[in-house]
């Protein structure tokens, strides 16, 4: 999140690339707890996936469903000519809160496990 919390910050003119940050962030998130419950981690960039496996485990979950359907584009939309289309800065900046409200959610949930997370974020 640092990453895109950054370029925000000194680079608004790539929202794009902020925006895919953002969808990382959101993504490593949700695969690091269903690590931290012990669940295979599938190879996807599919956050609609992802949340629906972590809503398996504990239905909280359940409220990122439209946040995940929103941000998962991200993931090919801003690096592949095929599927690329434009980002507005608004985008970024409402990409960057919704992947925050995930990570926060997350980090809150890992801590309940006992789990400190001291990575950059």
């Amino acid at each position: 999140m640092i990453s895109a919390r950054t370029l925000l910050k000194h680079r608004p003119d790539i929202p794009a690339i902020i925006s895919f940050h953002a969808q990382q962030c959101a993504e490593k998130m949700l695969k690091a707890y269903l690590s931290a419950q012990g669940k295979h981690i599938e190879k996807t960039h599919n956050l609609t996936r992802l949340v629906k496996l972590c809503a398996d485990i504990d239905d909280d979950f359940s409220q990122f469903f439209d946040i995940a359907d929103e941000l998962s584009p991200y993931a090919v939309t801003t690096r592949y000519p095929d599927d690329w289309r434009p980002c507005s800065q608004s985008e970024a900046v409402a990409a960057v809160e919704k992947a925050d409200r995930i990570m926060n959610f997350i980090l809150s949930k890992l801590k309940e496990l006992n789990i400190e997370f001291k990575g950059l974020i």
